[in-house]
């Protein structure tokens, strides 16, 4: 009997995990809580679930008899879905609440780096606009960031004093991001990188190298996104970088966790700022990247189903080394009018079918009205292809994106144009 899974999520994410899963050799049979109408063309789907929703999904996934949950957005990790569904006697893929509090507070993540040794900013915690700006000084540029969960928003890179005093008073005054403390942080200098690591609660292992692209506009400028694209992998950063990397980053942390009773299972993300002194940690993320993954499974060429489940055991991952294909991956963002302001819903998305079969587009932000799929979120389709070169599939992914049109689109046209330019 084949291996039943629940994906849990909405977005452009689930989607590429539903996508990679039905690509095992297994032949799995999918469904995803609360899923999209993009996800629900590929497999079940259970809308009427929120993936806030904890008690629900355990619920379901025992009506389903699922054998595994993959659990994808960052809330119900931190809310601990996990740790409810080992409860239930159900494996889950992902973290413990405890070990989530890794990208559930930066306040904790940063006293765990500093524990096992990981190299990170310089920051202080602050809980007034006045002791924000007593700990800035005169130190500009400098980074601002809410302790929680900000769908990726809740970052502020202040060039003045003036924007300093702004975000601070949206963080503490306003709590746009919750009520907790805000991180005043050191601006690093260098080029970003994100390395997600499987881990099985003693081991990380290293998947392919990605970069992603946070602001709204080419050029790195305007406000931060939760990723307007993404590339893989990335050039410089081969196989020997990556092991050399998470020895230094991620595995630290896991057995810092392990000794402290909270053993980390699941996908260990690091977003990594390359400086003229080695490898810093910006963040760390408990889950699979948006949009980052939509770049990395493309070319994964490992069993998903046999490595999610072994990661879920302890020790589970001591034989496996993840295969990639040697080929690049490109994944353009295709974001709504407002957007990360706001966003716009309703207009009509027209082009999909014209899109090259050979081009991968997963679903984030849409909804079907009348038989036609319109906006309905901040992000709303990702485009993704694969080619021999990031040239290739540049252009390949730019080709499906220019397919595909709504009123208000927005999209960044810089995309792997580094690694173009590189290679």
């Amino acid at each position: 009997m084949a291996i039943k899974i629940m994906v849990v999520g909405g977005g452009g994410r689930e989607h590429a995990l539903v996508r990679a899963l039905l690509r095992s050799p297994q032949r799995p049979t999918v469904i995803c809580a609360p899923g999209n109408v993009g996800i629900a063309a590929d497999v079940e789907v259970l809308s009427e679930i929120s993936d806030g929703d904890v008690d629900a999904i355990v619920t379901a996934a025992g009506q389903h008899a699922i054998d595994l949950v993959v659990v994808g957005p960052e809330v119900p990790l931190v809310a601990g879905l996990c740790d409810a569904l080992a409860e239930a006697g159900i494996a889950a893929f992902g973290p413990s609440r405890a070990a989530a509090q890794l990208e559930g507070s930066k306040a904790y993540a940063k006293e765990i780096m500093a524990a096992a040794g990981v190299p990170t900013a310089a920051h202080r915690m602050v809980e007034t606009v006045a002791q924000g700006i007593e700990a800035i000084g005169a130190k500009y540029p400098v980074v601002i960031k809410a302790d929680g969960l900000a769908a990726g928003k809740g970052v502020v890179i202040a060039e003045d004093q003036d924007q300093a005093r702004a975000a601070l008073e949206a963080m503490i005054v306003d709590r746009q991001f919750g009520d907790g403390p805000v991180l005043v942080e050191e601006f690093l200098v260098g080029e970003e990188l994100s390395l997600l690591a499987l881990c099985d609660g003693v081991r990380a292992v290293p998947m392919a190298p990605a970069q992603d692209y946070k602001r709204i506009y080419d050029g790195d400028l305007g406000p931060n996104t939760g990723g307007m694209g993404s590339y893989s992998p990335v050039v410089g950063i081969d196989d020997a970088r990556c092991a050399e990397i998470v020895a230094a980053v991620h595995q630290p942390v896991v057995d810092l966790l392990a000794a402290r009773g909270t053993p980390f299972h699941g996908v260990l993300y690091a977003g990594i700022m390359l400086t003229a002194d080695g490898p810093s940690v910006l963040e760390f993320n408990t889950r699979f990247g948006d949009p980052e993954t939509q770049a990395i499974l493309p070319r994964l060429r490992s069993d998903l189903v046999e490595v999610l489940l072994a990661a879920t055991q302890t020790g589970g991952l001591a034989e496996v080394e993840l295969e990639f294909d040697d080929r690049w991956a490109v994944t353009v963002v295709l974001a709504s009018r407002g957007y990360p302001v706001s966003s716009s819903s309703g207009d009509v998305i027209s082009g999909l079918a014209e899109v090259a079969s050979d081009v991968e587009v997963t679903h984030a932000g849409t909804a079907c009205v009348a038989g036609e799929f319109v906006t309905a979120g901040g992000r709303v389709l990702n485009v993704t292809a694969l080619g021999v070169s990031p040239s290739a599939a540049r252009d390949g992914a730019y080709a499906g994106a220019e397919m595909i049109k709504f009123n208000g689109r927005q999209l960044r046209r810089d995309i792997a144009l580094r690694a173009v330019e590189r290679a």
